[in-house]
């Protein structure tokens, strides 16, 4: 037997999760950006002190929480109330009602880094509030926080390892299966980590372009 053989198996079974992994990640990537940017928007320009207080224990409690825990009663707890989500669906919402609580600061440090003259300048030359917004203030605000947000999606991706243990089938999943198996735990982790490594690279990348053409970095 050549001595790659173990080494494809292992890879060819492990990439039969990576496809989950990259769909569990960018849908709830996806769904942390929006609900992240909304609440960062009502947080830091609505009046409601109400609405204030909800959305920062919000935001306290998807932080505080390890992300295992929120998996469970998403997937475990609501399935004992009648109301049972999918591994992947459960996956998804959790990580991205987590990442939600992660953007919405990520944003918010954005506005708060303006200088409140650019608000009374736009409303002073006839712009309303909902066009200074997002017109003046919010691309400003996301090219500064365009470098957390980009380690906020490499952790991310990272952090999809955790949905293994409501059986969501990514990269860890089969790992630990092969694991069983075949008793061969070094080079089966090595290698799941390796291509966590490969599938981090590029998307590092992509966020280290976006910072070049917004004048990030150079």
């Amino acid at each position: 037997m050549n001595s790659l053989d173990p080494f494809l198996i292992i890879l060819q079974g492990l990439l039969r999760g990576a496809g989950i992994t990259a769909v569990v990640t960018f849908s709830a990537l996806a769904l942390g950006l929006a609900l992240g940017f909304a609440l960062s928007l009502f947080r830091q320009f609505s009046p409601s002190k109400l609405l204030h207080g909800l959305i920062d224990v919000y935001v306290e409690f998807f932080r505080n929480i390890p992300a295992l825990s929120h998996l469970f009663i998403l997937y475990f707890g609501l399935a004992s109330l009648g109301f049972r989500l999918s591994s992947m669906g459960a996956a998804i919402l959790g990580l991205g009602l987590i990442g939600a609580a992660v953007t919405c600061d990520i944003f918010r440090s954005g506005f708060k880094s303006l200088s409140p003259g650019q608000t009374e300048a736009a409303l002073a030359t006839g712009f309303t509030p909902l066009q200074t917004i997002f017109t003046i203030l919010t691309p400003q605000a996301m090219r500064i926080a365009l470098p957390s947000l980009g380690n906020f999606a490499v952790q991310l991706l990272k952090d999809t390892s955790v949905v293994s243990a409501i059986a969501a089938p990514e990269i860890m999943f089969y790992a630990r299966s092969m694991v069983t198996s075949s008793f061969q735990t070094t080079l089966i982790y090595a290698t799941a980590a390796g291509l966590y490594l490969v599938m981090s690279l590029p998307l590092m990348q992509a966020v280290r372009m976006l910072e070049i053409r917004y004048g990030r970095v150079k």
